[in-house]
């Protein structure tokens, strides 16, 4: 079952231009996702491709300056302001990028005790031992050391903040978690753990949304990769799909997102994605850097199609 869909969503900010105007600079344009439950769909792209934005989108956060056009839907019904404030932290949690985030005067082992939505207070009917063990069963899945929970913030490194950070998010039971770039700085050994216990939630229900820029790690875990450029998806593919000289993929972004591995060649696609403000308002916006590039492609721009049992936006995928 579809438990997020997202369907022409656009998200612009307000910036002033010159002494009295104005104008809306799109971040997001046209972006269509669904994620299922006991699914994780790993989002990756380039810095600036609108992948955080997202993010912020689904959870309800965008700054006033934003506008959000388009529908986000949870559960099947319109995932309103309402629906985000009653369901944030409790069945919709998110995984910062920033452990800023974490209350810098607030030890770590208060942070992570389960909190209920319905009163807004810690759960009572939890004795002290429980509270303890609860803690500490988090504190061991993301192997993070014995006395981390009597410690502050500030007195953790940098990886153990964020899993700090991925502790937080599962200390209850969400249903749509979405990870926003959690994993730099983790060891490799405890990033491997790290993706299986995500994996176990995901086979236990939960639906994932992992924006990160590492896709390699991504494919150790997800479902499908959903791959960003200039503010929205080209291509939604199957993990089995990003093998060989990724033959089985459909856009040539992608193709050349997978070649520029170090593993694959290290093959690097010239030119540069479009900034923020010089979005391509008519035809693809890959269109300057590919080579397959026809009249078509500058003047008109593409939909999202169902080829080959993925998602791509391409007038010449077959």
């Amino acid at each position: 079952m579809a438990l997020l869909e997202i369907e022409g969503v656009s998200v612009s900010f307000r910036r002033a231009r010159g002494w009295f105007g104005h104008e809306q600079t799109y971040v997001i344009q046209n972006l269509d996702l669904t994620i299922n439950e006991g699914e994780i769909v790993a989002v990756v792209g380039a810095s600036g491709s609108g992948k955080s934005v997202l993010a912020q989108a689904i959870m309800g956060i965008l700054p006033a300056s934003a506008k959000m056009e388009g529908s986000i839907s949870y559960a099947e019904k319109p995932l309103t302001m309402e629906r985000q404030l009653q369901l944030r932290g409790d069945e919709l949690v998110l995984i910062p990028q920033s452990v800023s985030y974490l209350d810098p005067l607030m030890k770590v082992g208060r942070q992570v005790q389960p909190v209920t939505r319905d009163s807004g207070r810690e759960r009572r009917f939890m004795t002290r031992s429980h509270v303890k063990k609860t803690e500490q069963e988090l504190m061991d899945r993301y192997h993070l050391p014995q006395r981390t929970a009597g410690k502050y913030p500030f007195e953790l490194s940098g990886g153990m903040a964020r899993r700090v950070l991925m502790a937080t998010a599962t200390t209850g039971q969400p249903k749509l978690i979405i990870a926003d770039e959690p994993t730099p700085g983790i060891h490799p050994e405890v990033l491997a753990e790290t993706m299986k216990q995500f994996r176990v939630l995901a086979d236990q229900g939960v639906g994932i949304l992992w924006i990160t820029h590492d896709i390699t790690t991504a494919l150790t875990a997800a479902d499908r990769i959903a791959v960003f450029y200039a503010g929205t998806n080209v291509e939604t593919a199957l993990v089995d799909d990003f093998k060989g000289n990724g033959e089985r993929l459909r856009h040539p972004y992608t193709k050349a997102l997978w070649n520029a591995l170090p593993q694959n060649g290290f093959q690097p696609l010239p030119g540069s994605q479009p900034l923020a403000g010089q979005e391509i308002t008519t035809g693809c916006s890959l269109a300057p850097r590919c080579n397959a590039a026809t009249a078509v492609c500058i003047s008109e721009r593409p939909e999202l199609r169902q080829i080959r049992g993925g998602e791509v936006r391409c007038f010449h995928v077959t």
